[in-house]
């Protein structure tokens, strides 16, 4: 994955950096006593893959709560949540995430369902994008939320048509009524949370991460692990970005002092800019087709979103912005184009995670800006969140330019590739394989979706190593193979340029090395 894309026989590593790259052998002198030698019997050399938009700690933290990411209908959601109640009596409160919003008309599952589940307290779960929750009856009363309760700003409570009481679904920063109300996590819980999706990312070869919004429990958790010897990945994090001014700053810069440690890196700043489509919550230049009238509100309007973006950049933070619909990716490439007038060349790098709609006509500003489009591959599958939840509601014209990697990749822009998870799965095999394939992984059947914006194999592999890389930073030392970087590699059970792009997730990572070091070995495990 260096700038030649070269392909090479044999590697040597040494006091964790590469030190050799050439053909079939390696030279004797750089073979020791004590060295060891790794054939890879037909397998497959790779920089270790980097996430560059995920949730490592929350993610990892969810998995020991009610995991309902794997149900695959809403008999099995309910089935889960049952069972997590009836297998955790003493909690005081059932909390999970991961249910889908196709399962339920209109994405709006109902508190009455929730309430034959759990009888006896409070429930909470969130959908799997992050952006919705269901609340049943108990755990809206102990929020306070009546059908007197106006919705928040940014976020809408979903009410009953005939009698506007809560149905028990939550968008955006509604859901934060409840949220605010749970048990706080506690440092054991976090510990844990990062325990288990650090080995899930190992094992997936993943060897660096962006954390696409840690707040201070989060850097907490990662500098405590890597202070304890515990880490073994590199942390790059995106700081939550709420609030404004003088406040923010300190609070951030606070941030930067107390959780930089030399595995973990709180460089950048999250920005929200929208919502999701599929909840109606995504700021779009239309309407909605099945919403007269209604396009969706941006977070921030255009003079607060320059404003803070101004103010970001000019204290040196990178810049990271969640933005769905076209509206919004227009007024952050809007914020960001002004910010570097403003403040004057440096290197920034900034990135617009999502990028769900774009507008054809925004396509050549991410080249011309320097902005990172940081796509999640693995949802562009043609599932039903984009056949039945996206598509009706904006028409053929606009759906086709849904997740436009192709189109962007053509301008010279850089992607990078990140999973999102918990939203979708960690392995990057699965993203990979999907943005080119615009299929489910392993369905060689059903026709592609989208097909214009898929891209090649060469382009998702850079999506998830050099270019993930280069989008935070580390391209000079991780995401390529090339001697003086840091030794972090992958070993795969076959060669990807061999495979059918259909069965590029059957690939198997059978070894991780972070900076030398074996890190995850499929055979012990």
């Amino acid at each position: 994955m260096d700038a030649a894309r070269s392909w090479a026989g044999a590697v040597a590593v040494g006091r964790g950096r590469i030190v050799y790259v050439g053909p079939d052998t390696v030279p004797p002198e750089l073979i020791g006593p004590h060295t060891a030698v790794i054939d890879l019997r037909g397998g497959m050399l790779l920089p270790g893959f980097q996430d560059a938009h995920v949730h490592l700690i929350d993610g990892g933290v969810d998995l020991g709560d009610c995991d309902l990411n794997q149900t695959e209908n809403a008999a099995a959601v309910a089935a889960g949540v049952r069972a997590c109640a009836g297998g955790h009596p003493q909690e005081p409160w059932i909390r999970g995430a991961g249910w889908q919003l196709p399962y339920y008309r209109g994405g709006n599952p109902r508190k009455e369902l929730l309430d034959s589940l759990v009888p006896d307290r409070p429930a909470f779960l969130w959908a799997a994008d992050g952006h919705s929750a269901w609340a049943n009856t108990r755990a809206l009363a102990r929020a306070g939320i009546t059908r007197e309760t106006p919705d928040p700003t940014d976020g809408r409570i979903e009410r009953d048509p005939h009698t506007r009481e809560p149905t028990g679904t939550l968008r955006e920063s509604a859901a934060d009524l409840v949220a605010r109300v749970l048990p706080a996590r506690s440092d054991a819980e976090l510990s844990a949370g990062l325990d288990r999706a650090q080995q899930l990312a190992l094992s997936f070869g993943i060897t660096t991460v962006f954390d696409a919004d840690a707040k201070e429990p989060e850097l907490r958790g990662y500098t405590a692990a890597d202070r304890a010897g515990r880490l073994r990945l590199r942390v790059v994090a995106a700081m939550d970005g709420s609030g404004s001014g003088d406040t923010m700053l300190a609070r951030l810069r606070g941030w930067q002092v107390r959780f930089t440690t030399p595995n973990v890196h709180p460089t950048a700043v999250k920005l929200f800019q929208d919502g999701v489509i599929e909840a109606r919550t995504a700021a779009l230049l239309r309407p909605y087709l099945d919403r007269a009238g209604d396009a969706g509100l941006p977070i921030r309007d255009q003079a607060a979103l320059n404003a803070v973006t101004r103010v970001l950049d000019r204290e040196g933070f990178q810049i990271h912005v969640h933005a769905i619909g076209d509206r919004a990716i227009r007024m952050t490439l809007d914020a960001l184009e002004q910010a570097a007038v403003a403040n004057g060349p440096r290197d920034r790098r900034p990135g617009i995670a999502h990028l769900e709609l774009v507008d054809p006509a925004d396509i050549p500003r991410f080249r011309r800006l320097g902005v990172v489009a940081n796509f999640q591959a693995r949802w562009v599958n043609g599932d039903e969140y984009l056949t039945t939840m996206t598509e009706p509601a904006l028409g053929d014209a606009r759906s086709r330019w849904l997740y436009p990697m192709e189109s962007v990749a053509r301008t010279g822009a850089v992607l990078a590739g990140g999973s999102d998870w918990s939203v979708s799965s960690l392995n990057p095999l699965e993203a990979i394989e999907v943005g080119i394939t615009h299929r489910e992984p392993g369905d060689t059947v059903t026709p592609p979706w989208n097909p214009a914006e898929r891209v090649d194999l060469p382009t998702m592999l850079a999506m998830y190593t050099i270019n993930a890389a280069w989008a935070m930073h580390q391209e000079r030392e991780t995401g390529s193979i090339e001697v003086g970087k840091r030794a972090d590699l992958i070993v795969l059970d076959r060669d990807l340029f061999a495979l059918p792009a259909g069965r590029i997730h059957e690939a198997k990572v059978l070894r991780t090395l972070y900076e030398g070091r074996t890190v995850y070995l499929r055979d012990a495990e």
